[in-house]
């Protein structure tokens, strides 16, 4: 059976997209079967997978609100392993769309769970902000990886993700965990850096990942050209940075199924 991943934090420019992409992207070169769900109105995420949000039918707006099955829904991309649930601007007013529907905090959910077996991991990018939308995203998913800035302000976005962790788990999804928290845009030079890492190790022991995510030009310039950076620069940093994240996602993964 797939796990389900939300990459959620309430902070906006955090490196939520570009974690999604080019994890996915590491995964499917080392032969896993990836599903990504842009959940995100702004659509970054269909946009750095090549795809042309003109030219799609169904969306994750049409899944959520049921006018499609998520199956149909789903788009094959020129990357290995990948495929795509694209969104558009209209599932931004989804949230309000649903809010009367029943069981409105698992849409998302009901959907997964048909195809949730036909893949190894199903990536959700999440909106910046805890609304309708990134609820039915943590509802759905089995843990959570939550990308930070290596700076001082972070630390107040991941004390409110945290609690919101907390209140989807009382409310909605016992079994929601975190699987992660992965500094993004690390520079070791600084001083503050330090600091914030050390700050996370001592309130969140064992859950923040080994793997850091540099700042890197290559990581910025590939989503223009419709595409990860595994495929846009296969010797840059950030291409390596993904993949040892990928391989700490696995050995985690393996870790915890011999605890279960």
């Amino acid at each position: 059976m797939g796990r389900i991943i939300a990459f959620s934090n309430q902070k906006g420019g955090v490196g939520k997209t570009t974690t999604v992409v080019n994890l996915a992207a590491a995964l499917g070169d080392r032969g896993k079967k990836v599903l990504v769900v842009d959940f995100d109105p702004q659509g970054n995420t269909t946009t750095s997978f090549g795809i042309r949000k003109k030219s799609i039918r169904n969306t994750s707006y049409e899944a959520v609100i049921g006018q499609c099955r998520i199956v149909e829904a789903i788009v094959a991309t020129q990357f290995k392993g990948i495929s795509v649930v694209p969104t558009s601007q209209k599932l931004s007013g989804a949230e309000h769309e649903i809010a009367d529907m029943d069981n409105r905090s698992a849409r998302l959910k009901m959907q997964l769970l048909t195809v949730k077996d036909d893949y190894d991991y199903i990536l959700i990018d999440c909106p910046p902000t805890l609304n309708l939308l990134n609820i039915n995203a943590l509802v759905a998913a089995d843990g959570v990886i939550i990308p930070i800035l290596c700076e001082y302000l972070s630390l107040e976005g991941l004390v409110e993700i945290d609690d919101t962790i907390r209140k989807i788990r009382q409310n909605f999804n016992p079994k929601l965990e975190i699987d992660g928290i992965l500094f993004t845009m690390y520079n070791s030079r600084y001083n503050l850096t330090g600091m914030v890492v050390d700050e996370v190790k001592k309130y969140f022991p064992d859950k923040a990942f080994e793997t850091v995510i540099p700042r890197n030009i290559a990581l910025a310039e590939a989503p223009s050209f419709g595409e990860p950076v595994l495929y846009y620069d296969k010797k840059a940093k950030g291409t390596k940075a993904y993949e040892d994240l990928a391989k700490e996602i696995e050995k985690r993964r393996k870790k915890a199924d011999k605890v279960k």
